[in-house]
């Protein structure tokens, strides 16, 4: 309503009632500022951690390096792409507060970003040397082999800026031999060779052992003179090995490797003459077939998107209006709502994000009541809405149409009439349908994203292009408050004390220090330290995750049919 017509109306109200009213208004905006600044405060206190992390190994590492010569990991990036503001760093929080015992490893001891170089997207890999002589660890290895999956998902080229000590030592037994570990890296390297999938890397380190296929494996390298080196075991180990005396610029450095052995395809004097290589050979790429994705002119959402803020309340068990959330999102006027009446505890809309066609499978959080006169709970996935999504997700397959999923999910309903009437075949049935989709699928966890929902809604089982979170967002398998009534009954069943006052108290204390340990594990700082996502992001860049994602997902047509098999009727 705007401000005039509220003036007419309050002229013509008796005093008391207008009083009412003006006071009720007063507490709704204060409510909305307190939602705002819950919201805000969580942010910036992921923010200042990715932050800290751009340092990687700190300040006076980062001095050691300039006195080298060799620009930092992140400088290197900024270097290399077309516009530094316009990149998405994938992991950023990944291993936050692992490996206190050998000093930690910020970001995972490795930078991720996708952006465009030459006008062309890609996903730039690049060692932080700052982080014990980029040495890998665990999750080093984690968050390489995402990159790579990013690549082959989107058929975009794959840049390596490789300076690196090789496998962290002390952690050798966690990375080496498994499936998903080191060696998996260089497998996808010949894969991604197969599939045509342009691999550059540029040697600006150390780049020793297993690491050494890394580079070699790749389409082009590029080796820096002086600082660049590559060799599967350096001069010590030469030397202990079979008794040979040799420097390590003889034995592996860029004049031996560019004019001796031949395994490296470009001699340049320094890091700014290879990001220039690296720019040159990416310019001269052809283009590939695209997706055929539908853009249109961009529009603004119907609410201010730096309003967004105040969608969500600051206690999570309040309800509200996804809707609402909505309107900030999309672009003004461009939602057609399928099944609006039907199904209602999920939201689904074809819509336009930032000119972008898309298909949305949004958690309604308010409660609703069905035209049968039940009432649904919000955030709960009932089996009416189920079978809408199954079917709305079918249709953007059929129609060409990404899936974006935003998730405030507690589950599916559960209790007698739940069962009785089928939940279990048809969440089964959207699970179907969410795993089988073809068309790029992107998520978005603004709030909760708890048990089987976390599945249904696309969580990282089920392969989205991104999966992004909310500093609202947590992932589990319960909340905190259900999964402390359930360990405390497994604590209380091996307990046998007699005084019943004393240990009423007791329980209520092992409660409260159950419920704190679990939900240290939901809060979504512990998702991104384990890369359960790729990113927490402020909310006000959701639309351009968004875009910028599916510019990305447009880069790769779908190489297979839609198909979801056998269904349970």
């Amino acid at each position: 309503m705007e401000k005039t017509n509220i003036e007419l109306l309050f002229k013509t109200l008796p005093i008391e009632i207008s009083t009412f009213v003006n006071e009720y208004l007063i507490s709704m905006e204060l409510e909305k500022e307190k939602n705002k600044d819950a919201i805000k405060i969580a942010w910036a206190t992921l923010e200042s951690k990715v932050r800290k992390n751009k340092h990687g190994g700190g300040k006076i590492r980062l001095k050691k390096l300039e006195e080298k010569g060799k620009l930092s990991a992140r400088k290197r990036i900024d270097e290399l792409v077309d516009n530094p503001r316009d990149i998405l760093e994938i992991g950023a929080l990944a291993a936050e507060n692992m490996y206190e015992k050998y000093g930690g490893c910020p970001s995972g001891g490795v930078v991720v970003v996708i952006g465009k170089i030459a006008g062309k997207s890609c996903v730039i890999v690049a060692n932080d040397a700052t982080v014990k002589a980029g040495a890998w660890f665990p999750m080093t290895a984690k968050k390489n082999l995402r990159a790579q999956e990013i690549a082959m998902e989107n058929q975009i080229p794959i840049i390596y800026l490789v300076d690196s000590a090789g496998i962290f030592l002390p952690l050798q037994d966690q990375i080496f031999a498994d499936k998903e570990d080191f060696g998996r890296i260089f497998r996808n390297n010949a894969r991604m060779s197969s599939m045509g999938i342009v691999q550059i890397a540029a040697i600006m380190g150390s780049c020793v052992a297993g690491g050494a296929y890394l580079p070699i494996m790749s389409d082009e390298s590029i080796i820096v003179e002086k600082t660049g080196s590559i060799f599967l075991a350096g001069s010590y180990l030469v030397k202990a090995a079979i008794g040979e005396k040799i420097d390590n610029e003889t034995l592996g450095g860029a004049d031996t490797h560019s004019s001796i052995s031949g395994i490296t395809d470009y001699k340049v004097k320094d890091d700014y003459a290879a990001l220039s290589k690296i720019r040159s050979l990416v310019e001269k790429m052809g283009s590939r077939t695209k997706a055929g994705f539908t853009k249109s002119k961009a529009e603004p959402p119907k609410l201010p998107l730096e309003e967004i803020y105040g969608c969500l309340p600051r206690v999570r068990t309040q309800p509200y209006d996804t809707y609402n959330l909505l309107d900030h999102l999309v672009d003004i006027n461009s939602m057609d709502e399928y099944k609006k009446e039907y199904g209602q505890t999920l939201v689904t809309t074809y819509a336009k994000i930032d000119g972008w066609s898309v298909g949305i499978v949004a958690n309604q959080r308010k409660i609703v009541k069905s035209k049968t006169g039940e009432m649904q709970f919000g955030g709960v996935i009932y089996g009416d809405a189920a079978d809408k999504a199954t079917r709305f997700i079918a249709n953007c397959n059929q129609r060409n149409i990404p899936l974006v999923f935003l998730q405030d999910v507690t589950g599916f309903m559960v209790g007698s009439k739940a069962e009785h009437g089928g939940i279990i075949k048809d969440g089964a049935k959207m699970v179907n349908a969410v795993s089988n989709s073809v068309v790029p699928k992107f998520t978005i966890v603004v709030g909760n994203s708890f048990g089987a929902g976390n599945y249904a809604m696309c969580g990282r089982s089920f392969d989205p292009r991104f999966m992004i979170a909310w500093p609202t967002a947590k992932i589990a398998v319960m909340g905190g408050a259900q999964a402390s009534e359930v360990l405390l009954q497994i604590e209380k069943a091996s307990s046998k004390k007699k005084n019943k006052k004393s240990q009423e108290q007791k329980e209520e204390d092992l409660k409260k220090e159950i419920q704190a340990r679990y939900e240290e594990k939901t809060e979504i700082l512990h998702a991104a330290s384990q890369l359960w996502i790729d990113a927490v992001i402020d909310p006000v860049d959701t639309r351009k995750w968004i875009s910028l994602g599916i510019e990305v997902a447009n880069e790769s047509p779908a190489q297979e049919k839609f198909n979801m098999g056998i269904l349970q009727v």
